[in-house]
């Protein structure tokens, strides 16, 4: 049984320095963690709108996860890697108790 192939685009704006953060750190980031099953599409709204236009992209760089489903939309220069190792099904999630600074809270019986 193979394992499921992730089919990403990314939008980006040109070559500006977030656009081009954000394909750097999407490259690494299947590198390392899907090796032999990522696809990456990337499309720039300045050569193109279009696909952003129809898809309802407004913000760049903005990546979409077009399978495995559920879809995902990820704004920004994907440069924390473990929430969006999380979003994308890739890490369980991780619940956060404010006031705990890491410590599990214990429940009095």
């Amino acid at each position: 049984m193979s394992e499921e192939v992730f089919s990403f685009r990314l939008y980006i704006a040109g070559n500006a320095s977030n656009s081009r953060e954000a394909v750097a750190n999407l490259t690494r980031l299947c590198e390392k963690y899907l090796v032999g099953r990522h696809e990456i599409e990337i499309v720039d709204i300045c050569q193109d709108p279009g696909p952003a236009l129809t898809e309802g992209i407004y913000m760049t760089p903005t990546l979409v996860m077009v399978s495995p489903d559920p879809g995902r939309r990820i704004v920004g220069t994907l440069s924390n890697t473990e929430p969006i190792l999380q979003i994308l099904g890739l890490r369980p999630a991780v619940r956060r108790f404010p006031g705990l600074k890491g410590r599990l809270a214990a429940s009095s019986g």
